[in-house]
């Protein structure tokens, strides 16, 4: 009755999570740090604005947003990445990154690749809508290792052959969820090159690109545009979830070569839920806004240098280039999130939640991801308790 290939699918990380957790009485006050779910404050004259155009609830919106939504968006990617996009043929609005990620596959991943089963390759760990969307349209999700000893970031190069004349899709995301690396333009240079040798297309998930330490993320785009791609080989994903603190606001948008823009836009004219006007307006001014956006960074980068500080003498410890999250060493993350709940009262997630099982073992037992996303004051609190308890009070 139902399909086969969504049969075995693990649990989603955070239903699994609470059914490891709820079962037992926490250990102190409740922590929340197993959601990447920004708590900064959002700018105040988002309300305003949403306010004054309150009226326009009562009209539908356009599925790919409104022209003054998708010119500020052209206006950022040319000022944050040099690279200049046609509002009309290469951009649309969407609800989140989610949304898009999970369509990119339904809109654009063939059938068949030289007559073969198409491949759809992601990091491990990899959020988990990477997965999903390929297991949709019937293609083998191929997870690549993204370890230590690849510097936390995939080598899709080392993947065999037979499997790359098969790929269609490769999701990647920089900054990464939820190492915190980043990939570097001559990380992006060679994905590229090897895009255009085996012709699949690159998924790049960059939600994450406004919250780094010191140098801002190189973008794919403007390395794409500097190399020569294809101009369909990058499809590009970002948010003001994270960007602006506004997770609920769900607004978002993709990019990227005409054709692979007019797919996915025909596609959500059948699907899609459009975002409602009042929240394109605010939107458009969102990304026109930098302001707010320094210093919601610079609350982050504060507490960078707090992680740096208590986590500095654990052997293993990684700084966070960028991103909200801590992926910090364990023996084992399953275990060591059950006893910070039983023992502190915070919530962390195991890495193993975050990752694919493979012939080789699960790349996320030995991590828990921890976010840093509360206010500076109680993010001190609950990583001084992770220490204490799993470290030791001396780190």
């Amino acid at each position: 009755m139902f399909p086969e290939r969504f049969s075995n699918l693990p649990a989603y990380a955070f239903p699994r999570l609470r059914a490891l957790l709820d079962v037992h009485e926490a250990g102190g006050p409740v922590r929340h740090m197993s959601i990447g779910e920004p708590k900064h404050p959002f700018p105040a004259w988002i309300s305003d604005i949403i306010a004054e155009h309150a009226a326009d609830f009562g009209r539908y919106p356009p599925n790919e947003g409104t022209p003054e939504l998708r010119g500020a968006i052209a206006g950022w990617v040319s000022r944050r990445f040099g690279v200049d996009l046609a509002p009309d043929t290469q951009i649309m609005s969407v609800n989140g990154t989610r949304e898009a990620l999970y369509n990119a596959g339904m809109a654009l991943c063939p059938e068949t690749k030289g007559g073969a089963r198409p491949a759809v390759l992601m990091p491990n760990p990899f959020y988990q809508v990477y997965m999903i969307s390929a297991i949709s349209v019937g293609a083998e999700p191929v997870f690549v290792p993204a370890t230590a000893e690849s510097g936390h970031l995939p080598d899709f190069g080392a993947v065999a052959e037979d499997v790359l004349a098969r790929t269609v899709l490769v999701y990647i995301c920089s900054p990464a969820n939820p190492q915190g690396v980043v990939a570097d333009e001559a990380y992006w240079e060679a994905l590229i090159a090897l895009a255009e040798r085996h012709d699949f297309q690159i998924m790049a998930d960059e939600c994450y690109s406004e919250i780094y330490r010191d140098t801002p993320p190189p973008g794919i785009l403007s390395v794409a545009q500097r190399v020569g791609a294809h101009p369909e080989r990058v499809v590009t994903f970002h948010s003001l979830s994270k960007r602006s603190s506004l997770p609920g606001l769900r607004s978002g948008f993709v990019a990227g070569g005409p054709e692979s823009i007019k797919r996915m836009k025909q596609l959500r004219a059948y699907s899609g839920a459009p975002i409602p006007l009042p929240l394109q307006a605010a939107s458009a001014a969102l990304w026109d806004d930098e302001a707010h956006v320094a210093q919601n960074r610079a609350l982050y980068q504060a507490k960078y240098d707090l992680a740096d500080r208590i986590f500095g003498t654990v052997p293993g410890y990684m700084p966070p280039q960028a991103g909200m999250f801590l992926w910090l060493p364990v023996e084992d993350g399953e275990a060591a999130t059950l006893r910070l709940w039983k023992e502190t009262g915070v919530r962390v997630l195991p890495g193993e939640y975050l990752s694919k099982d493979t012939a080789s073992g699960n790349p996320g037992t030995g991590y828990i991801r921890v976010a840093i996303v509360a206010p500076h004051d109680e993010t001190e609190a609950g990583l001084t308790l992770i220490r204490d308890c799993l470290y030791g009070a001396s780190g």
